[in-house]
């Protein structure tokens, strides 16, 4: 009996012991709704900080900021806040990268939009000289001025999965599982989703119908950055399903699959929950 209670313990130490990335950051556990990223590793986010790091991603993009930028962003968003726009934090800290009003980073309610935070992290970024070739830690802490300088490294690789898929260098790469009565539907799903593809992307001419959307892509690259967002704001938007290049995802199944009949090349379409 004393050594197989001493096998127990120690199977337990392994387990408790092994790093678990969900567990980090108090993700949801397999099985629950949440959203998985594969692009060269995996990530699992719940659908928050799944559309908070599409968001972070797009506004990158908005502005020109290389592919590196996006990935100090995401890696710093991560560290701060966990991806989730905190309403508080250390001293007057609020929202995604926790930056303090006192600070001369804008007023509680700028600074609690993520849109806003991510530009204002964004243009301080730029303003570091050499930041490009920085290790993600310090150009994160040339920004943020953190007690812990090194403590925005131990996500630089699960920003670069993000920055992968949300960027559309990975295919079919964002699957998000959604559950519930969707927060709106009908015209009022389909308003909401351009207006938040318009505010993180910039200009562009997607195309409203009763039943959702069809943004226009000019690359395969171009339109995966768009069905990813797409699919990483189904919770909050009522998305139903998502298409692109032969592939689709739906929220029922939470996955993407092949289809028999592909919409026209170089556009993505979302189609959101009907009224009732």
């Amino acid at each position: 009996m004393a050594a197989v209670g001493l096998m127990l313990v120690a199977v337990i130490g392994l387990v408790v012991g092994k790093h678990d990335w969900h567990s980090d950051l108090g993700l949801p556990r397999p099985y629950s709704r949440a959203c998985t990223v594969h692009a060269d590793g995996e990530v699992t986010l719940n659908p928050e900080q799944m559309a908070h790091a599409a968001t972070i991603a797009a506004i990158g993009m908005q502005r020109q900021m290389p592919e590196r930028a996006v990935v100090v962003a995401l890696a710093t968003a991560l560290q701060e806040s966990k991806l989730e726009n905190l309403a508080g934090g250390d001293r007057d800290s609020i929202g995604l990268f926790q930056q303090r009003p006192s600070q001369g980073w804008g007023t509680p309610d700028q600074v609690g939009d993520p849109r806003y935070a991510a530009n204002k992290f964004y243009a301080a970024l730029k303003k570091v000289r050499g930041w490009e070739k920085m290790r993600v830690t310090d150009a994160a802490q040339r920004v943020q001025r953190s007690a812990y300088p090194e403590a925005y490294q131990k996500w630089a690789d699960e920003s670069t999965v993000l920055t992968k898929a949300l960027l559309g260098n990975a295919t079919g790469a964002v699957a998000c599982t959604v559950d519930g009565e969707p927060p709106m539907r009908g015209a009022a799903a389909t308003e909401a989703l351009g207006n938040g593809l318009r505010l993180d992307w910039g200009s562009m001419e997607a195309s409203a119908q009763v039943t959702g959307l069809t943004v226009p892509a000019a690359s395969p690259q171009a339109g995966w950055r768009y069905a990813h967002w797409l699919v990483s704001h189904a919770t909050d938007h009522g998305v139903k399903k998502v298409r692109f290049a032969g592939l689709e995802w739906t929220a029922k199944e939470g996955a993407w699959a092949q289809i028999a009949q592909p919409d026209q090349a170089g556009q993505v379409v979302a189609e959101v929950y009907a009224a009732p």
